[in-house]
């Protein structure tokens, strides 16, 4: 993903927020893929419960931020994912992150198990 300009802060570095967009969006992007359409209407989807980041280098304007998406062992109805931010090119961490992700029935809010197609993928 590029870099933008606005997404440094005063200090001159990326600010902290964005690093969070980052991870999100590999996270959507691992959705889509496996077609899963975050935008439609559905009684089930997924939430994040925790979310973490340890900034490690600041990431600066101009360049692309490759993010790397690593998964636990799934629980009943959650998925812990792990990233990893580097500069596109680099071999240097810059950061690296975590987030807890449970499938919910949003009619209820409630926790329900994680679908077949999902725990497919995480075996393959």
């Amino acid at each position: 993903m590029p870099i933008r300009w606005g997404d440094m802060d005063a200090l001159g570095h990326v600010n902290n927020t964005v690093y969070f967009r980052y991870m999100e969006q590999i996270r959507v992007e691992w959705l889509d893929r496996l077609g899963f359409d975050l935008g439609a209407a559905r009684t089930e989807g997924v939430v994040v419960v925790n979310a973490s980041c340890t900034f490690l280098l600041p990431l600066t304007y101009p360049g692309a931020v490759e993010v790397r998406m690593f998964f636990d062992k799934p629980g009943r109805s959650s998925l812990q994912t792990h990233y990893e931010l580097r500069k596109v090119g680099e071999d240097t961490l810059y950061a690296e992150g975590a987030a807890k992700m449970v499938w919910v029935n949003q009619t209820t809010g409630k926790s329900s198990p994680l679908p077949e197609w999902i725990l497919k993928t995480l075996v393959d």
